[in-house]
């Protein structure tokens, strides 16, 4: 492709291939959450009864649901089926594509189509909506003509302002606005700058950045030429882990493709611009998450964070200025370049821009990826969204920003999703990760499985977070084993203060958060174990006892036979006991009891 007038007319042209008037369309979530619950039988299936007009698409966001298929006719509305089979898909086929009449029994329902009522998209507006690996669909979708637009007249200042109008901040967990970062890049002293890609996603739980590599690529690569064109850089590098097989797969395509047609390169579109893009693949290191820690590992050295001042727009990647933003905030960039920076600033809140992606997770009904407005609350996420707890269980806490956030209590679920106010109240908006907690939760359990994932991740450089993590660890353990005092909450404290003030990187600086908030937001709980030797969740352990309810118990004899610890006795047809001083609190007895009659305390 030479000129922008030729991306102009292959998109007028892609259009009218995506939309015939005279056959179907169905689309299959072939994502990593559709390709684990079996989407790829599905589409073998569909691919051999309907040929071209079957196509792969990335993630829709309904993970409980997948494998999905949606299916739209000429001139009808979309009609989205769950949980699909081969077997389901042949009916699909037979019944709704051929026979014109939709199954109604496998279609989304009320609750699905609840999923997706609040979501305002974004960054996610093309995944599960166009094929990631064909990238005329891509360009159908208004794909590269943002980039034409740039090299067609728009100067790299023009760039600059606009993403510095719209509020855009950075999507990664800190919020820094993304145009000041672009703008001091741009002002950095030297020839040769470079631009990365943070696909490094390590939350627990955290799924965001994968899902938006696999179903929608070319967003990233297009927001990275921009970026190399607004600051002077004609190279790039996407650092991804090797654990996203998919995604990296995708992205190797996209990028061949582009190339091919002169989107990215020598001479992109004939101008003068040139940029390339190469892939570096992490080790999965937590760590590496961190820009300094990630730009040394992509020099080819151990992955470990180096002190700030100077910053990486100062002197990065090999010792030169260097751009660096997460998948979110590339994503954002195109539509953003192409709508104006009023369409971003339009919404979210004064001070937070935009939309936030989330990666719905733990004890809520419907798991998946939802994109909000920032502001949207804590409730409507959870509840409405997310279809609340499952089992009738009450809420209990939401857990944001992963290993470096902080835990939300119910009191307060109103709360606005945006920057400043979870930060108010102890949390941090992070990457994206959102893990909801029920009445069954102990927080102190949760705040310790934190801390054991960082203790794990923590690349040892400084001694405040190698020693100080674990230490907190130790501490917490105490606690849940019921060996806890009093004064080991004051200790917690001011080991946590410890940390976040002599810390070399934020890896080290925010572990105490998950602590810290559950301190702050759950203190009984740790009162409980410390004073009363009680885990009021029944969760941890060594808190936990169990007994036999005399007058319940039917002689059963079923809790004896799958006790392994052999420390409950009785005779058949009459009450039995539990040895307490055999008992090795594993809980089968209780999960077993048919009868109620064994009791947790």
């Amino acid at each position: 492709m030479k000129t922008p007038a030729e991306l102009a007319a292959r998109r007028e042209a892609a259009k009218a291939k995506l939309s015939p008037p005279d056959r179907p369309r169905v689309l299959v979530g072939m994502a990593t959450c559709g390709l684990a619950a079996g989407a790829g039988p599905v589409y073998d299936t569909l691919k051999e009864e309907l040929g071209d007009a079957v196509i792969l698409t990335g993630c829709v966001g309904v993970c409980r649901f997948e494998p999905l298929v949606e299916v739209i006719m000429p001139g009808k509305p979309k009609v989205t089926y769950v949980s699909m089979t081969p077997e389901k898909a042949k009916r699909v086929v037979a019944e709704h594509i051929k026979g014109g009449a939709p199954v109604a029994e496998y279609e989304i329902g009320e609750d699905g189509e609840a999923f997706f009522a609040g979501q305002f998209r974004v960054a996610l507006r093309n995944c599960g909506v166009i094929n990631p690996e064909d990238i005329d669909e891509y360009i159908a979708a208004d794909g590269y003509e943002a980039l034409a637009g740039a090299l067609s007249g728009r100067s790299p200042a023009d760039i600059i302002s606009t993403v510095l109008n719209s509020g855009l901040r950075g999507r990664g967990g800190a919020g820094f606005p993304t145009g000041r970062k672009w703008q001091f890049a741009k002002d950095a002293p030297g020839d040769e700058k470079y631009i990365v890609c943070n696909a490094d996603e390590g939350d627990p739980g955290a799924f965001m950045d994968r899902s938006v590599l696999e179903g929608d690529p070319h967003s990233v690569l297009e927001a990275m030429a921009l970026a190399g064109y607004a600051v002077g850089s004609s190279q790039g590098y996407i650092y991804v882990r090797a654990e996203y097989p998919t995604a990296v797969a995708r992205l190797n395509t996209a990028i061949a493709q582009a190339k091919e047609l002169r989107l990215l390169g020598q001479s992109i579109m004939g101008s003068s611009f040139s940029f390339d893009l190469e892939i570096r693949l992490g080790a999965g290191a937590f760590v590496c998450g961190e820009e300094t820690a990630l730009l040394t590992s992509i020099e080819g050295n151990r992955g470990e964070p180096r002190p700030r001042p100077p910053f990486p727009a100062v002197k990065g990647l090999f010792g030169k200025p260097t751009l660096l933003n997460n998948v979110e905030t590339y994503a954002n960039i195109p539509w953003l370049l192409t709508k104006g920076a009023d369409a971003l600033n339009s919404v979210g809140t004064a001070t937070s821009k935009g939309t936030k992606v989330f990666a719905l997770g733990g004890k809520i009904t419907g798991t998946g990826l939802v994109e909000v407005p920032m502001g949207t609350t804590l409730r409507e996420v959870i509840e409405v969204i997310g279809g609340g707890c499952p089992g009738g269980k009450r809420f209990k806490a939401a857990q944001t920003g992963g290993p470096s956030g902080g835990c939300i209590p119910a009191s307060h679920i109103d709360t606005p999703i945006d920057y400043e106010s979870l930060s108010a109240i102890g949390s941090m908006m992070g990457s994206g990760g959102l893990i909801v907690m029920d009445e069954d939760n102990c927080m102190v359990d949760i705040a310790k499985y934190f801390l054991d994932f960082t203790v794990d991740e923590s690349c040892g450089k400084c001694s405040p977070c190698r020693i100080g993590t674990k230490r907190l660890y130790q501490l917490l353990e105490k606690i849940t084993h019921g060996r806890g005092t009093e004064r080991d909450l004051e200790l917690l404290e001011e080991l946590c203060g410890h940390l976040q003030q002599n810390s070399l990187c934020a890896l080290g600086q925010t572990a105490p958060n998950p602590v810290l908030s559950t301190l702050r937001h759950f203190r009984d709980e740790y009162v409980a174990h410390v004073r009363d030797k009680k885990c009021p969740a029944h969760v941890c352990k060594s808190l936990v006892s169990y007994s036999i309810i005399p007058s319940a118990c039917k002689g059963c004899t079923l809790c004896a036979r799958v006790c392994p610890a052999g420390a409950i006795t009785g005779a058949p047809k009459e009450p039995h006991v539990i040895n307490s001083q055999e008992c090795i609190k594993c809980g089968a007895c209780f999960d077993k009891c048919k009868f109620s009659a064994i009791v947790k305390e």
